[in-house]
């Protein structure tokens, strides 16, 4: 084991001293002036990589009606990808479902309190019980004072332990059922790692939920979100829908680790961004604006305004009269939060040069108190509150905005929408990552010119992009630099990976520093090369495509590069050309070639012994070094 480490470790080096260089000036080696090129230009573009024998299918139907077929997604079968995730139970949940599910800290709070009801269901009791045990151990610690040791497991619970895992995984969950919540939070604390896994061996998705769920409940809904998230930008047909699903969540970025957040996420992207992703920018703007998640997100939930009801104490019955005089209001705590309307204009529509003034901000914010969240906490949906709304006029960008509750917030996102500076910014954002970081100025305008013209539609600004001769350069041709997600999801795509688990790649993502739904300021992850290139960030992809391809990675099977040609062992040379072609088409410069082709004689690759020339190399290793190689980190 030690010796594969040094191995693995000596290959690491060797492949980013010979490649990193290249990867920041790479330039394209074929122009996409024929067929075949325009076919890998769109599958590099339009989809999370392309997979062995994509290039291929869509020559069979055409570029042009392929790219047709990617832009309606609801005439693409995606049973197979569904089937997929069918395992995952809170992706079809509810955020007040999720909540009452897999409660978080603030629902145990009040039950521990007697303000909430312990469910009546036997599993998701189970789950309240030993969060229960959990939290009242934590208080008394914390009463304890704050050097009190916290308590370890019993003896008597590790002992437990072999018996259970002899037995069928039915009644191995009745057994864990069967405990005192006490003794269950205890048999849970002891069972990690490898033994979590034998004790989860063959039991249902929603047993496996369960059990995780006595762990932490909110770990659960988002390890499924972010599992899920891996399992459709690699298996999805619907592969432009994926990748401007998340293109959209990343400009209407929501941090999950803010409180609440936990919980909208799932429903975030499955009712508000994915719907309407191909859609109206418009509609999809006012979706995001009224989303529990952006709202608890940027904090609107809480704006109020200084001169509301809310704000003066005021109360009225439900035609509007005040229920006792103004002068004996008791004024209440308030205030007006800006976080949303200045990310709205700055982030979302217009841009940092949007020619919007700080005025316009405040008018702004004003315009959207009252848009809150009923019972955020647990999972609770939007809803306007007119105490809290800011009456009187409002002007924004020079529209005035009548006094009219909710309607004055549709009216700003209208008005924004249909700015021009709002077209011009979101169609750079959009040539950004289909095109260059670059993007030609005069491209922008021709997109911005539809926008216009469209109404924001969405698909039809994507269709102007895609006719363009700026889309099909040579420029264009593997110039973008993936990012960590990308390069991960085209690595899985490109070796034909069967994903049994997600998790290990999640966590991965994380070690490349993009965890997913984790970016924390409202800007999202950078679409741009400088933001992912450096010697650490090529180590870290290296050191992965190496552990993919040589199948050191748990849950994840790699099967050859190219099945259908089994590779001839004794010339190491036709097995680095045969995966070129099935990993990058072919489109490796002599340099990478070159530099990879001169490690084949080494003997930690080729596995060689001086009393056995005839022992064939390490195929796995050639692949992952492929993989980590200036052209594949590019799309």
């Amino acid at each position: 084991m030690a010796l594969a480490r040094r191995n693995l470790a000596l290959v690491v080096v060797l492949g980013v001293a010979c490649l990193s260089g290249a990867i920041a000036h790479k330039k394209p080696s074929v122009s996409p002036s024929n067929e075949r090129a325009r076919a890998v230009q769109a599958l590099n573009r339009l989809t999370f990589g392309p997979r062995p024998g994509d290039v291929d299918r869509v020559l069979a139907i055409g570029v042009d009606q392929w790219i047709e077929q990617q832009l309606h997604p609801d005439s693409i079968d995606d049973h197979a990808v569904e089937t997929r995730l069918a395992q995952y139970r809170t992706l079809r949940m509810s955020s007040e479902e999720l909540a009452r599910n897999f409660p978080p800290p603030a629902v145990i709070r009040q039950v521990a309190d007697g303000k909430e009801q312990m469910p009546r269901n036997q599993e998701t009791r189970a789950i309240y019980e030993t969060q229960l045990v959990r939290y009242r151990e934590k208080q008394e610690n914390k009463n304890a004072g704050a050097n009190q040791p916290e308590m370890q497991p019993s003896s008597e619970a590790a002992a437990k332990i072999p018996d259970m895992l002899k037995l069928a995984p039915d009644l191995r969950m009745q057994t864990l059922l069967s405990l005192t919540p006490e003794d269950r939070s205890d048999l849970l604390a002891t069972i990690k790692g490898n033994t979590r896994e034998e004790f989860l061996a063959g039991m249902s998705p929603e047993q496996r939920e369960n059990v995780l769920a006595m762990y932490n409940p909110q770990q659960v809904v988002a390890e499924e979100l972010m599992q899920a998230k891996i399992i459709r930008a690699t298996y999805s047909e619907r592969q432009l829908e994926e990748v401007m699903t998340d293109f959209w969540i990343n400009h209407f970025n929501v941090f999950i680790g803010k409180g609440a957040d936990h919980y909208e996420l799932t429903s975030y992207e499955r009712d508000v961004i994915r719907p309407r992703a191909l859609g109206k920018f418009e509609d999809l703007l006012i979706a995001t604006a009224q989303s529990p998640a952006m709202l608890f997100y940027l904090d609107n939930w809480l704006s109020v305004g200084p001169d509301s009801d809310f704000a003066q104490g005021i109360r009225r019955d439900r035609r509007g009269r005040l229920r006792f005089p103004p002068q004996r209001a008791k004024r209440q705590q308030s205030g007006l939060n800006e976080n949303y309307g200045r990310e709205l204009m700055e982030l979302h529509t217009l841009g940092v040069n949007g020619g919007y003034t700080q005025k316009d901000v405040t008018e702004v914010a004003k315009a959207f108190t009252g848009w809150t969240i009923k019972e955020p906490r647990q999972g609770g949906g939007f809803f306007f509150d007119e105490r809290r709304h800011e009456p009187g006029t409002k002007i924004v960008l020079g529209h005035k905005i009548k006094e009219n509750g909710e309607k004055e917030g549709r009216e700003v996102l209208h008005i924004l929408a249909r700015n021009p500076a709002t077209a011009k910014f979101i169609c750079n954002k959009l040539a950004m990552r289909f095109v260059s970081d670059n993007p030609p100025p005069e491209l922008v305008d021709r997109m911005a010119k539809t926008f216009l013209k469209k109404n924001g539609a969405i698909r039809e600004v994507l269709e102007t992009m895609l006719e363009s001769p700026e889309f099909w350069s040579q420029d264009a041709y593997r110039a973008k630099v993936k990012t960590p997600l990308e390069f991960v999801v085209s690595s899985l795509r490109a070796t034909d990976a069967q994903v049994d688990d997600a998790l290990p790649l999640v966590r991965q993502l994380q070690t490349l520093g993009m965890p997913l739904y984790g970016a924390q300021p409202p800007t999202g992850y950078s679409m741009k090369a400088d933001a992912w290139v450096s010697s650490a960030a090529l180590l870290g992809r290296m050191n992965f495509a190496i552990r993919l391809a040589s199948g050191r990675m748990r849950g994840i099977q790699i099967p050859f590069a190219n099945e259908n040609e089994p590779p001839d062992f004794s010339h190491p040379d036709r097995i680095l050309t045969s995966l070129e072609n099935s990993l990058l088409e072919g489109d490796v410069s002599k340099q990478t070639h070159d530099t990879i082709a001169a490690q084949l004689n080494d003997p930690q690759i080729s596995q060689r012994r001086l009393d056995d020339p005839a022992r064939p190399p390490d195929v796995p290793v050639i692949e992952g070094l492929l993989l980590g190689s200036p052209e594949f980190q590019r799309r």
